[in-house]
Formats: structure tokens, sequence, C-alpha cells
């Protein structure tokens, strides 16, 4: 191993744990805001916290739930939130996507 490959960002393939899911987000709209992929949009069902994984068309991990212009620790049923993602998803507005506990 060299001394660059030390340094190196090493791409981790991203996984999901739980096999059903444990909520459901309606996107309204996508942005992005310093690299990071930023959705907006209303919990249908379930719980959303940092750190549970979206699935369709793609997966990426909730880093940050934003209510308001204010950071939270989860969202439930009928909030509207924006979540920061840790990777990307393929998403339209309007569309469900599935979330899953970590």
């Amino acid at each position: 191993m060299g001394i660059l490959d030390r340094f190196r960002k090493k791409t981790e393939e991203v996984e999901i744990v739980s096999r059903r899911p444990v909520g459901r987000f309606k996107v309204i709209g996508t942005t992005n805001i310093l690299g990071k992929q930023v959705l907006g949009g209303i919990v249908l069902d379930g719980i959303i916290h940092p750190g549970y994984k979206l699935k369709d068309g793609g997966i990426a991990l909730v880093r940050e739930i934003h209510i308001q212009n204010r950071k939270v620790d989860f969202v439930v049923e009928h909030d509207e939130a924006a979540l920061v993602l840790e990777g990307t998803l393929r998403v339209k507005e309007g569309e469900i996507i599935e979330v899953y506990q970590s």
C-alpha cells in the first residue's frame, strides 16, 4: 500500500439492513447544497431518523433532517421536512420513497 492510497477517498456501498420499510416519504422537490442532495417533502407514515436509509432509484443515507431551517432529531407522519442525503437518488417530484432502519 503506497502512501497516497491511505489518503484516497474510498467509496463504500450502502446496504439496507432491515427487510420491512419503517416509513414512506413523498418527494416535493430536490436540490443540491454544497455537494449533498437534499430532498424536500412530506412524511406519509412512520418515522425518519438520521442514519436511516432511503430506497428508490438507488440507496442513500439520511445525514441530517431540517424543518423550517432548524436541524431536528427525527420527523414523524405528516411532517414537512428536508432530508440531507449521503449519496444520491434518482427521484422525481411526486415519487414516494421507502425508508428503512439502519
